[in-house]
């Protein structure tokens, strides 16, 4: 059995999951609407998180970098691959919030997009 808290929604219903090894069926109680159960076994089945970071400015500015997230949830396994791709890129000015940055990393069908205007 496993315990997790739910995110989702600002409830935060507090969750059980049990799983039937045999089956491999998940049972999950505690939760209050339906995007608990489809929380809670996304978490232990394939967990995603979105990320942020700061990616360097080519031209020279009173700012330095620019932050930076992905547009949807990237795979946990894979987020020190992406993060180190990030790293390596640089933009230019100018850059608005929403620019793709990086445009569906690696095939998994996510952009990676600036969270700030620079002019």
């Amino acid at each position: 059995m496993r315990n997790l808290t739910c995110i989702v929604c600002p409830i935060g219903c507090a969750l059980e999951v049990k799983e039937n090894t045999s089956r491999g069926d998940m049972f999950v109680t505690g939760n209050k609407c339906p995007k608990g159960e489809s929380y809670a076994i996304e978490e232990l089945t394939a967990p995603k998180r979105t990320v942020t970071a700061t990616v360097p400015l080519k031209t020279a500015c009173s700012i330095r970098r620019i932050p930076v997230k992905t547009s949807s949830p990237c795979p946990k396994e894979k987020i020190s691959a992406l993060l180190q791709d990030i790293y390596k890129t640089q933009i230019s000015l100018p850059v608005k919030i929403g620019d793709i940055i990086i445009e569906n990393w690696n095939g998994e069908g996510f952009n990676v997009i600036t969270t700030r205007t620079i002019s």
